[in-house]
C-alpha cells in the first residue's frame, strides 16, 4: 500500500510506502536491505506515465523501520495509507511468503525467502499495491519475465534454475532471482485511474491492518 504523489513541476509520480517490521528475525538493518531491494527493483523499470495529458516519471520511496515496540492495537488502528506491516521470521507455517490480500497493508515474511537478491520482497509489494500473478504463467518467447511471475512459471530455458532442464521439469521452471520490474507491471498498475485529490495525492492499495502472531513449527 502507499500514498501517490504528483509533482507537475518535475513531472514525477511518486509512490510513498513505510515498512514496518516486526519478529524474532527482524532488525534495523535488514529493515534497510527489505527497502532498499524493493526501491531498486522498482525504480529499475523507470516507469512512465501519462495522466490528463501529462508525462510522469514513476518513482519508488520506499521507508524500511524496524518496529521492535509495535503492538497490535497500532496496527489495527492504523489509518495512514503509506503504511505496511510485515512480520518477519525464520519459520513460516506453509514455508513461504505472503501478504493477507490483494491489495493489501500487511503480511508475513519468512527470513530465507528475503536472502540473497531473491526478489521475493519486490514481487510480494506488488501485491500490497494491487497487482496479481498473471494468468498465463507459459511465457516462452516472451524473454525477462515481469516481477509478479510466481514460482512454478514456464519461461525461455536462460531464465529457468538450470538452463539445461526440460520445461517444467525439475530445474525447468522461473528462477526468482530473474524476475524484473517491467514498463507492463508500471502500465498494471492503473495509475492514471486512482482519485487524486486537489493537491495531487492519491491512495493506492487498501488497509487490511492484520497483526500477525508468530508460527509455530
Amino acid at each position: 500500500m502507499g500514498e501517490v504523489e504528483l509533482q507537475y513541476n518535475g513531472e514525477k509520480l511518486y509512490i510513498h510506502s513505510v515498512l514496518f517490521f516486526y519478529g524474532d528475525a527482524a532488525s534495523d538493518a535488514l529493515s534497510i536491505d527489505i527497502a532498499n531491494d524493493i526501491a531498486d527493483h522498482w525504480n529499475a523499470a523507470k516507469g512512465k506515465v501519462r495522466i490528463k495529458n501529462t508525462g510522469f516519471d514513476v518513482l519508488f520511496n520506499i521507508e524500511g523501520i524496524y518496529a521492535k515496540a509495535l503492538t497490535a492495537k497500532m496496527v489495527f488502528n492504523n489509518n495512514n495509507p503509506r503504511n505496511n506491516y510485515f512480520r518477519i521470521e525464520e519459520f513460516a507455517s506453509d514455508n513461504i511468503s505472503f501478504v493477507d490480500d490483494v491489495p493489501s497493508n500487511t503480511g508475513f515474511f519468512k527470513l530465507d525467502n528475503l536472502l540473497n537478491n531473491s526478489t521475493t520482497a519486490a514481487h510480494e509489494y506488488g501485491h500490497t499495491i494491487g497487482l496479481h500473478h498473471p494468468m498465463q504463467m507459459d511465457i516462452r518467447g516472451q524473454g525477462t519475465p515481469g516481477i509478479m511471475y510466481p514460482r512454478g512459471s514456464i519461461v525461455d530455458p536462460e531464465f529457468q534454475y538450470s538452463p539445461v532442464a526440460a520445461p517444467n521439469a525439475p530445474g525447468g521452471t522461473i528462477n526468482p532471482f530473474t524476475r524484473k520490474v517491467l514498463q507492463k507491471d508500471i502500465d498494471n498498475l492503473n495509475l492514471p485511474r486512482l482519485s487524486y485529490d486537489r493537491s495531487g495525492f492519491a491512495t493506492i492499495g487498501k488497509f487490511t491492518n492484520v497483526w500477525h502472531t508468530q508460527h509455530q513449527p
